[in-house]
Formats: C-alpha cells, sequence, structure tokens
C-alpha cells in the first residue's frame, strides 16, 4: 500500500490542475473557511475519489473544478485552461438525479445533448440510444421518472451526463442515498463504462470502501479549514469488486487516517 505526499503527480499528463484555492463562505452570523490553499493535480483518465468528514469542503471544491463556484483566491486549470465558468467538457453527476419529470428516459438524455449543437437530430437520438444501452436501460426508454426505480433514476442521470462526451465528469455522491444490492450493481457499471472510456473522473463520497473500489487514488480532506491531509494511492486491478478481501486493507488504513482527521478540529 503506498502513500504519497499531496503535490505528487502521476505520470499521465494533467487533466485538472487545482492550484492554491481558497474559499471562504459569510453569512450575517458566522464566516466559514471552506478551502485552505488547497492543491491538487488530477491525470488524464484518473479515476480521483475525495473523501473526508461532513465540512471538509469536498463538494465545496467539485464545484470549484466545474466552474459552478469561483475560488476566492488560487486558480484551477482544465487542460491548461483557466476555469471561470462551467464547461460542456466538465460535467457534474449530483445526489439527486434532477431528471424532469415531464421527460421519459429517452427525453432525459436527449436533453443532455443539447450541450451538442454540432450534432443533427438523428445523431442526436443514436447516441441517446447508445448511451440507454451502456446503462442498460434500453428497455424502459420510453418510461417516465415516475416508473424509474431510484437505481434506474441515477442510471439514466449517468447517460445523461455522458452523453455530450465531456472529458471531465464530476461526481457527487451519486450513489448515497440508494440501497446497498442497487450501489453494488452500479459500481460495476461505472467501473466498466470507465475502463471503457477512460473519462476523467473525479468523485465525492463518504463512503471508504466506496472510494477505495472506484479509485486509482483517494483524496483525504480534514476539516475546519478544508485541506488535503493525505492521498493514497489503491494499487488494486480494476474492475474491483465492493466485497472483496483486497480492499480491507486500503479502507482500514484510510478509515484509521480518516478519524484522526477528527481528532483536534474545531467545528464552527
Amino acid at each position: 500500500m503506498e502513500l504519497s505526499h499531496p503535490e505528487s503527480l502521476t505520470a499521465a499528463p494533467a487533466k485538472l490542475i487545482v492550484e492554491n484555492v481558497f474559499k471562504r463562505f459569510t453569512s450575517s452570523r458566522a464566516t466559514v473557511q471552506a478551502l485552505d490553499n488547497v492543491s491538487l493535480t488530477v491525470a488524464e483518465g484518473e479515476f480521483v475519489c475525495l473523501i473526508g468528514p461532513s465540512g471538509c469542503g469536498k463538494s465545496t471544491l467539485l464545484d470549484i473544478m466545474a466552474g459552478l463556484t469561483m475560488p476566492d483566491s488560487g486558480r484551477v486549470l482544465a487542460d491548461g485552461k483557466l476555469v471561470d465558468g462551467p464547461g460542456r467538457q466538465r460535467l457534474v453527476m449530483f445526489q439527486e438525479s434532477a431528471l424532469f419529470p415531464w421527460l421519459d428516459a429517452f427525453g432525459n438524455v436527449m436533453f443532455g445533448l443539447k450541450l451538442r449543437p454540432d450534432l443533427t437530430g438523428a445523431e442526436r437520438r443514436d447516441i441517446a440510444d447508445h448511451f440507454l444501452k451502456l446503462v442498460g436501460l434500453e428497455k424502459f426508454r420510453h418510461a417516465h421518472v415516475h416508473e424509474l426505480s431510484g437505481g434506474m433514476k441515477q442510471r439514466v442521470a449517468l447517460a445523461r451526463a455522458l452523453a455530450p462526451d465531456p472529458q471531465v465528469l464530476l461526481m457527487d455522491e451519486p450513489f448515497a442515498a440508494l440501497d446497498a444490492l442497487t450501489r453494488d450493481q452500479l459500481y460495476d457499471d461505472i467501473q466498466r463504462i470507465w475502463m471503457g472510456s477512460r473519462k476523467t473522473i473525479v468523485f465525492v463520497t463518504h463512503n471508504v470502501r466506496e472510494a477505495v473500489c472506484l479509485g486509482n487514488r483517494v483524496v483525504l480532506m480534514s476539516p475546519s479549514p478544508g485541506r488535503i491531509s493525505q492521498i493514497f494511492e489503491i494499487d488494486l486491478p480494476h474492475p474491483r469488486d465492493i466485497n472483496s478481501r483486497d480492499l480491507a486493507g486500503y479502507t482500514s488504513t484510510i478509515a484509521a487516517a480518516l478519524k484522526g482527521t477528527l481528532k483536534g478540529a474545531v467545528f464552527e
């Protein structure tokens, strides 16, 4: 099991570079330092999991990578270009599927393809069908949101995120609300899709075993203020089984480190 310093780089070209990012939120009652001098490099084709206790700033960091939130100082580069707002090359998948209830599964995936004005209507339809098949929902093409289970909704959301062909997929606890059996299936699905496409994925989770199952690297964040505490290299081949004993050593080590980040933390 290898541990690396937070500033370590992987051999592949950098896809995302977070440089010295600070972010604070101020209300009438308090000021919270969400991120404090965070730097991180994500390589092209890498699957990186961000993990840490509530309030450590991992979702804020994901939003800054997406361009949905601007840092107070520091910067994010995507393919060497400054991220100064949302872009089609970096799409976000949230915990809630956020599907449009008036559209069927096919229509929801087609909606995501509005980001591709270069495509004809026929090309959009072919792409939507392809990604519904990829997530195993070709038989539910015309099902509306209320007719889908929670896992199916997340599969549609995943197909909608993948259809515009983003270079980076940013996922904010997308499986947290699902039952264990559905999550296990989606772990298999997302690994299969990632192995086939080698898209760059940054995945936020509270679940240590989930992070070890999915990620090439697990980035542990500490709270108050949010900083990168440690980075763990997960030296196991994909696909990985969430229930495999091979994950146990990594899971125990990271869980112990996670507990360590809470000692002496000051919550505001």
